[in-house]
């Protein structure tokens, strides 16, 4: 836990400070309440030990302002000099536990770990809530075999790389596979390895010793230790460097690995599921993925449609996203006016169903009345491109079944488009509203790149 300690005596803050560390805690101390509240107003705090006599604003004046904030963390009051009025006043306002000086350290720490255990109860409500929410919708045949395909690798430990566009659901394929699997009572822990500087990722990863680098204040567990019996998921896989990638084939091969700036090695008991939206056979090509730590995680490959490719999904999805956005904000619309859905599936959904379901969101803040309009739809989605009004090439109907027809059509638009932007692909992606990776791989398979 995150743990902030508020006492104005320097030997009190020290002496905690090395306990609670021992215990694997992270530690900030702070002498006064007004600096406590703070680092409150800055940065989320699991627990709060605060003492009573304080200079300024005092303990119980603080146990005020803190229960009234939207997200409060848990609280501990400690005195030397309480009195039992105190101490209930205390525990009526909101505190946890409340401790005479000298603390006793097995009353504390055996405190410490019931509120550790009740913090990963509600954080896995939370996530429980968050899936519940998120669940993969769609009766279209792409996504009935996707579904198809995580209930047959869900039970396996076999390795899976998930491939698909920014926003299509790769993390919800992941959690599927892991909630239906051997491991769902152990934790899902994902690390996006593109939303990290690159000098961090191995440290996340692995785990760092204290005093590694700058700043490696108290040894950190990775996040290999973190999973240990259950789920890590390495979101955007593609994105991570050649040295770390060496270091993670190896880990993969040995099973344990050693926490940055240390010697000891550690074993661990994972599941790898992996994501990307790249293209890791152009990377690979290209010298910036390696190609044996391919093959080691891609045991099971995945493939996560595009909304665009699924328009019989568009409607289902954009009900869905009103009814759970509805309850959220206590708003009653009936549903959607004629030809707003028609309009939905006439988008291309760059940004897929992420972007679906925030548009959603925004119609719902925006609009006044029970049904949402076409006209107001319209309105809030200025740069809404139908198909229709493409500028495309005619294709000639033959004895041709529907999927051969518009894959026709689709080699036809992308070959024109390819010459009208000179081969540049990030251009024609711009144009198109499609994902970058996703066109390089259909102009690809078409043969025309």
């Amino acid at each position: 836990m995150k743990i902030l300690v508020i006492d104005d005596e320097q030997r009190i803050l020290q002496s905690l400070q090395k306990l609670l560390q021992e215990e694997g805690h992270d530690v900030l101390l702070r002498e006064s309440a007004e600096a406590g509240l703070e680092i409150i107003q800055k940065q989320p705090v699991d627990l709060v030990m605060l003492d009573v006599q304080l200079p300024g604003m005092d303990g119980l004046q603080m146990l005020n302002q803190i229960v009234n904030l939207n997200d409060p963390p848990k609280v501990f009051m400690m005195s030397g000099h309480a009195t039992l009025t105190q101490a209930v006043q205390a525990t009526q306002s909101g505190a946890h536990n409340f401790f005479e000086k000298p603390l006793n350290v097995d009353h504390l720490l055996l405190s410490l770990r019931s509120i550790a255990e009740q913090l990963a109860l509600e954080n896995k409500v939370r996530s429980l809530e968050s899936l519940v929410e998120d669940e993969l919708v769609g009766e279209s045949k792409s996504m009935v075999q996707l579904r198809d395909l995580i209930a047959k690798a869900a039970p396996t430990d076999g390795r899976v790389l998930i491939f698909g566009e920014n926003g299509s659901g790769k993390e919800l394929v992941a959690r599927a596979i892991h909630r239906n699997s051997q491991r769902k009572d152990r934790p899902f822990v994902s690390l996006n390895c593109a939303a990290l500087p690159r000098d961090l990722v191995e440290s996340e990863l692995f785990g760092h010793e204290k005093g590694a680098f700058t700043g490696a204040l108290q040894r950190k567990p990775g996040r290999f230790e973190i999973a240990d019996g259950g789920t890590l998921f390495l979101d955007e896989i593609g994105d991570m460097s050649l040295d770390v990638q060496a270091k993670l084939l190896r880990v993969l091969e040995e099973n344990e690995t050693v926490r940055v700036g240390g010697n000891t090695p550690y074993g661990f008991n994972v599941r790898i599921i992996s994501a990307t939206n790249k293209i890791l056979g152009d990377e690979i090509q290209n010298g910036t993925f390696r190609e044996d730590l391919y093959f080691r995680l891609n045991v099971i490959p995945i493939e996560v449609p595009p909304l665009r490719e699924r328009q019989t999904d568009i409607g289902l999805l954009a009900n869905y996203f009103l009814k759970r956005t509805c309850e959220k904000m206590g708003k009653g619309m009936h549903g959607f006016g004629d030809g707003v859905l028609d309009l939905f599936r006439q988008y291309t959904w760059p940004g897929n169903v992420r972007e679906l379901k925030n548009f959603i969101e925004r119609l719902v803040i925006m609009s006044n009345t029970e049904n949402i309009s076409k006209e107001e739809a319209s309105r809030l989605m200025p740069d809404l491109t139908p198909l229709a009004m493409m500028d495309t090439p005619t294709v000639q109907l033959g004895n041709l079944s529907l999927r051969e027809m518009i894959e026709s059509y689709e080699r036809k638009i992308l070959e024109k488009g390819f010459s009208e932007t000179n081969g540049n692909v990030s251009k024609l992606a711009q144009k198109l509203k499609t994902d970058r990776a996703n066109l390089h791989r259909k102009l690809k398979s078409y043969g025309i790149k």
